[in-house]
């Protein structure tokens, strides 16, 4: 944990500002304003970039990806500027928690893949780097998207003590929890060996 700098009101504040920046529903704005359909009756019905994809729409997937990691890192590097690393890191968990749980959308949001890379490329770039390279070998080898978010979320705490001076450690065990919780039924269908491929319905 880094030092606790501001009082628990600061801290607050910067939760709720990284909760609503989160919380901006990229997938679904792109796939109305691309006339793609509502995306909640399309594939799992997710708002993130892989369910995006399965329209057939690779430049709104795209943007989607972008947008949700850009609202993370946003959330961190605003928070860091104006009020330290204990901000930034509150920020960046909320931020997660406001794409997964928006409350635009009856707290039923996204599984927060982007987001979850976009603040560990903010919160450390090496880290960062770190679990997107590992998404892309996992998803590479497997052709699963959940598979390369599992090992991303996985060895993120490892890339944070080898890279860092571990003081995102905490912050990095919540997160891999939060995103084996919310892929929890993607868990149970590799085991049944029906997830579906990227880019597949």
């Amino acid at each position: 944990m880094p030092p606790i700098d501001n009082s628990t009101s600061e801290l607050l504040q910067w939760a709720v500002v990284g909760y609503l920046l989160g919380s901006i529903p990229f997938g679904l704005l792109f796939a109305k304003v691309m006339g793609l359909g509502n995306l909640r009756e399309i594939g799992s019905g997710n708002i993130g970039a892989t369910n995006v994809l399965r329209t057939g729409n690779k430049a709104a997937a795209a943007l989607t990806l972008l947008f949700d990691a850009a609202k993370g890192a946003a959330a961190v590097l605003i928070a860091r500027a104006y009020a330290g690393e204990d901000a930034a890191q509150i920020a960046a968990l909320f931020a997660f928690l406001g794409h997964c749980f928006p409350i635009w959308l009856g707290f039923k949001g996204g599984k927060g893949v982007a987001t979850f890379l976009g603040l560990w490329l903010a919160l450390d770039w090496r880290v960062g780097v770190a679990c997107c390279l590992s998404w892309l070998v996992a998803a590479a080898i497997w052709r699963i998207s959940s598979v390369g978010a599992l090992a991303a979320a996985a060895l993120s705490t490892t890339w944070v003590l080898v890279l860092t001076n571990g003081q995102s450690f905490i912050l990095g065990i919540i997160l891999t929890l939060l995103i084996y919780w919310r892929h929890s039924t993607n868990v149970a269908r590799i085991k049944a060996g029906t997830e579906p491929k990227i880019g597949k319905s």
